[in-house]
């Protein structure tokens, strides 16, 4: 047994050996330094610290790309029929490269964990003592297989198009015509199949799946709340999400214990996905639940988009009905089930249309009412939100009878209103913390600048960010493909690693990456503290009654919570 165990094993060394030597001849030597090199980039700090395995995959998705290119220059030299040495230099030519691949390599994989540190610090995170460098190269050199065997795989389908082809059409135009057809049908399959339908079908399959899961919380017994038995929302309509929206957050007696005196129960009204089929119907919904509660007797009335998962920020919403004791009516709609940064980077707009409806029927019922005696409309939302918020309404159809103002905090880089106001800022002021014209209209602010601080004037209608320069939702851009952002430029923001460097495609991935998976302590990246909405809904709505003790005071009851 141990003989033919032995033999078995020195017939699969001999099998596999010839294999790997002839995949390694067919490697190009450029492809192979410049992979190297981005590989060796794709190890230093971005905005968030990375767990090994996702450093691994991005390596992996670096050396790629950086291969990608160095053969392509290669093919492009020999199209121009420049020379080439002889197969001896060749030869000693890739041994040589691909010790100087491996010695690079070396050298910052074991520099890695520095950088990663350098991350960590800035966030007061515990320094981690060390990488796994093996694995990161496993997992690089396992990502790089998987992607230049779909290479190949676009390769054949070419030929095969090439040769169907040729018998019909000229060689050069049989050439083209195989290469835009393969192109066309592996588009079709990512961005029709993979991306559209597979977003849609996997937001339908949550859409039943959260029909089907019962948790373990009860309707509420109060005829006034919504989800109640009286309420207009059932509660199997409000899903999962909306569940734990109304029966979560302070409760009247949670106030009044705080503050020392009686206060009411805040309001809130959830419309879930499952509530209505359209977002016109689950807007007016919404708009007679808000009415059957009376919602439009309160002193604020705040429309909070949520985020893909149709999720509210507690830190958000529980802060601004402490700060308005209570005398708060929220009302938000779900339109998804996928994940914010998914439906971000592969569908911007997706939920669009229900921020708008819900806009539009609550806002058209506030404009009906007495100036004197409506409450103050506010709107909010986080990430996805914060772009569907801004997207809800339109500046020309508000302008005569314009909302108090609104929150949107971590606005991904492709908000609307976010992105004017960045690029028009003062020259004076950075990328990450904008300043805009005199600030009596739109003001910025981050975890050391409040935004009190971006002016002397706030005007009646106010539009307030809540951003960490650390946020890559916020910061990710696809032009730091070929260019440096400008919030990478000097001075940078404090919680950014002073040893995070610029690399064409290579920063692009490891952005793209801390948007997927990245994580962060509240404070910092994409995660906002209590402390800091409790800031910035006292300069944007000004409550009454909150000396800067009692403001310490309630930033230390969330702070414990977190």
């Amino acid at each position: 047994m141990a003989f033919y165990a032995g033999g078995w094993f020195r017939w699969r060394v001999h099998d596999v050996y010839p294999l790997l030597m002839a995949l390694f001849r067919q490697l190009s030597t450029a492809g192979l330094l410049l992979g190297t090199l981005f590989f060796a980039f794709s190890l230093t700090p971005s905005l968030l610290p990375r767990p090994f395995v996702v450093q691994g995959i991005i390596s992996g998705l670096s050396f790629t790309a950086g291969y990608g290119l160095g053969y392509a220059g290669y093919w492009l030299w020999a199209y121009l029929e420049f020379p080439f040495p002889g197969p001896r230099l060749e030869r000693a030519v890739k041994i040589a490269a691909t010790a100087v691949c491996v010695l690079v390599a070396t050298v910052f994989l074991r520099q890695a964990w520095e950088w990663q540190n350098s991350v960590r610090v800035l966030m007061e995170l515990e320094e981690v003592s060390g990488i796994r460098p093996f694995s990161i190269a496993l997992i690089a050199l396992a990502v790089f297989g998987i992607l230049l065997f779909l290479v190949r795989l676009f390769h054949w389908t070419f030929l095969f198009l090439r040769r169907r082809l040729q018998p019909f059409l000229p060689r050069r135009v049989s050439n083209v015509m195989g290469i835009v057809a393969a192109l066309g049908l592996f588009w079709a399959l990512v961005d029709g199949v993979i991306f559209t339908l597979g977003l849609r079908a996997a937001d339908n399959s949550y859409q039943q799946l959260d029909v089907l899961i019962q948790d373990d919380l009860e309707p509420p017994a109060d005829p006034m709340k919504t989800g109640s038995a009286e309420s207009l929302v059932t509660w199997e309509g409000l899903g999962g999400r909306g569940r734990r929206f109304v029966t979560s957050g302070p409760t009247g007696e949670d106030l009044s214990e705080f503050h020392g005196t009686a206060l009411p129960d805040p309001i809130r009204v959830y419309v879930g996905l499952n509530a209505a089929d359209t977002p016109e119907e689950r807007a007016q919904l919404a708009l007679a639940e808000l009415r059957r509660v009376n919602a439009f007797d309160r002193s604020v009335l705040l429309i909070a988009t949520p985020t893909g998962r149709g999720w509210v920020d507690p830190a958000a919403q529980d802060t601004v009905e402490y700060l308005h004791r209570g005398d708060v009516a929220t009302v938000t709609a779900q339109y998804s089930y996928l994940p914010s940064p998914l439906s971000l980077l592969l569908e911007g707009e997706y939920g669009v249309d229900t921020a708008r409806a819900l806009f539009e029927a609550v806002y058209e019922h506030w404009t009906q009412l007495p100036v004197n005696e409506r409450p103050r409309l506010y709107l909010h939302g986080l990430s996805l939100g914060a772009m569907n918020s801004d997207l809800s309404f339109d500046f020309y159809d508000i302008i005569e009878d314009p909302f108090h103002g609104a929150l949107w905090s971590g606005p991904p880089f492709r908000s609307r209103t976010w992105r004017t106001v960045t690029n028009s800022r003062t020259p004076d002021s950075p990328a990450w913390l904008p300043r805009f014209r005199d600030g009596s209209v739109v003001r910025f602010m981050n975890q050391h600048v409040g935004l009190e601080e971006q002016g002397e004037k706030w005007g009646a209608f106010r539009i307030a960010f809540l951003q960490y320069a650390s946020d890559p939702v916020t910061f990710f851009s696809p032009q730091t493909l070929w260019r440096e952002p400008q919030w990478m430029r000097e001075p940078r923001g404090p919680d950014v690693s002073p040893d995070l460097t610029w690399y064409p495609i290579v920063t692009t991935l490891q952005l793209f990456a801390d948007i997927a998976v990245g994580g962060a302590p509240p404070g910092y990246g994409h995660e906002f503290a209590a402390e800091h909405y409790i800031d910035a809904w006292r300069a944007l709505t000004e409550p009454e009654g909150w000396p800067d003790a009692e403001i310490e005071r309630l930033k230390a009851r969330f702070a414990a919570e977190e």
